[in-house]
């Protein structure tokens, strides 16, 4: 094996088919028992749709990615293949492996060294509190359209979708197909903001009319189903007995403040909540990579970080949607695979990547979380769901101690030690602590952060026991379409 993919998502599968293609001999991981990641989820093989085109964008790129992957001697896809640990020594990078259910026992274990890896690891959703967000019927963006689009099921009868991003669009669409009457879909950014970053420098929009038109589209579908789009507008406040029976919204100023008076009651049965995603760090974190101001992977213009043989490519490097994802990693493949960087054939790849950052900063500009949402919180809303953690009591804790080191105020809070390691509710833990403590933008002072965990995922002791296997886990290749 010559490069180690992580990842099986749009960057992962157009990286290991451009080194492939670069002529090295190319391992891909990944967690989920098929390929497509996030973006191209789909029902399994067991049961496909029977027009599974129609509910993708871009599925015939997929399937040629998919069946290329699939039917090269020289490419093994191993799925269901959870990467909990990445450790450095004088000989480079271990890459520590389990293969099985990952809540099932006897998981047999691996350890790779690769010469070469590439990092595609994706991102997830992040949501804002909201008081009673802990009721049976709150669900993420992300949720929503997975159970949506991988099992075709809707979260509920009458659903609010809130938030901010384009993400709401395609979110209310998949929940449309399933099946879903969507009462009101409540854009947190103003008219004015969203006006002003998407029609300033229009230029920037040529050879990215596909991704205006696809946002069209879904904005033509929301009209014909007749749901209510509101800007402005944010849920401030989710209610019920046992479960989720309404929500109270509100208009929120430029910054996200609620603007009294303008509260109303909403009735529904189920509520999606969406405020952009986090990019996975922390396995890029494990194996050394720099990461930029904004707390993304930093990476040249090959696509590599600041560890030698170590390349990054999609939301770990910028929020910017499928088309960013599969441009970094045709070109992170590429590099990895022995290619040259400078080679003509990835003029294309270069020149999307340059049009979709572009892209993903207007979306940033547009629709980024403002400051003032902590004003809809109660001291006793939950920020922590995992450790029942209150938005009083970091407040409290970070007035009381005057502690500059993020470390000690999670001991101190408990917040973010739950079973979900802070991947739900880090970043708004440091939002509130950093307020909190008056530290404003600048850092802990013990210079760490909520994405730093050295055992991603839960991993059984005794199967860490347990001697490896000397046999490699044969590969899972399931043809979902």
């Amino acid at each position: 094996m010559d490069v180690l993919v992580i990842g099986a998502g749009p960057a992962g599968m157009a990286a290991a088919h451009a080194a492939r293609a670069a002529g090295a001999t190319v391992r891909v991981l990944d967690a989920s028992d098929g390929t497509g990641g996030q973006y191209w989820r789909h029902l399994p093989a067991s049961r496909p749709a029977a027009r599974e085109r129609v509910l993708h964008h871009q599925w015939d790129r997929y399937r040629r990615l998919h069946q290329s992957l699939q039917s090269d001697p020289g490419v093994t896809v191993s799925l269901e293949a959870h990467v909990w640990a990445i450790g450095q020594d004088d000989a480079g990078l271990t890459v520590h492996v389990s293969h099985g259910d990952v809540d099932g026992t006897g998981q047999r274990t691996e350890t790779l060294r690769p010469q070469r890896l590439v990092l595609a690891t994706g991102a997830h959703d992040r949501t804002l509190p909201v008081p009673g967000w802990t009721l049976p019927g709150v669900v993420t963006a992300g949720a929503a359209q997975a159970l949506a689009k991988g099992e075709r099921l809707a979260i509920g009868e009458r659903v609010v979708v809130a938030g901010s991003g384009p993400f709401l669009l395609p979110v209310t669409a998949s929940l449309l197909q399933a099946g879903a009457s969507v009462v009101g879909v409540h854009e947190a950014a103003r008219p004015r903001r969203l006006a002003r970053e998407w029609l300033a420098r229009p230029w920037e929009l040529v050879g990215t009319t596909h991704k205006v038109s696809e946002l069209a589209g879904y904005a033509r579908h929301q009209v014909r189903s007749r749901v209510p789009y509101r800007t402005g507008s944010a849920v401030v406040r989710i209610h019920g007995e046992g479960r989720v029976e309404g929500v109270t919204v509100a208009d929120v100023d430029d910054r996200w403040q609620p603007v009294a008076g303008t509260e109303s009651e909403v009735s529904c049965d189920a509520v999606c909540l969406g405020h952009g995603f986090v990019p996975r760090l922390e396995l890029a974190i494990a194996a050394g990579c720099g990461l930029t101001d904004q707390r993304f992977v930093a990476v040249d213009a090959h696509q590599r970080t600041t560890v030698a043989g170590v390349l990054a490519a999609g939301e770990l490097t910028q929020i910017g949607g499928v088309d960013l994802a599969l441009a970094e990693g045709e070109i992170a493949g590429w590099v990895a695979g022995g290619g040259d960087p400078s080679a003509a054939h990835l003029s294309h790849a270069r020149r999307a990547r340059s049009r979709f950052r572009r892209f993903a900063d207007r979306i940033e500009a547009a629709h980024g979380i403002g400051p003032g949402w902590t004003r809809w919180l109660d001291d006793d809303t939950v920020v922590c769901r995992c450790e029942e953690v209150g938005y009083g009591t970091l407040t409290r804790v970070a007035s009381d101690t005057s502690s500059v080191g993020l470390r000690s105020l999670k001991l101190t809070t408990r917040a973010g030690l739950g079973l979900c390691q802070g991947r739900v509710c880090g970043r708004t833990v440091e939002t509130i602590l950093s307020a909190a403590s008056g530290r404003g933008s600048v850092p802990f002072a013990d210079h760490t952060s909520t994405d730093r965990r050295p055992i991603a995922v839960p991993v059984r002791v005794g199967d860490l026991a347990r001697p490896a296997s000397p046999d490699v886990p044969s590969p899972s290749r399931k043809d979902p379409a």
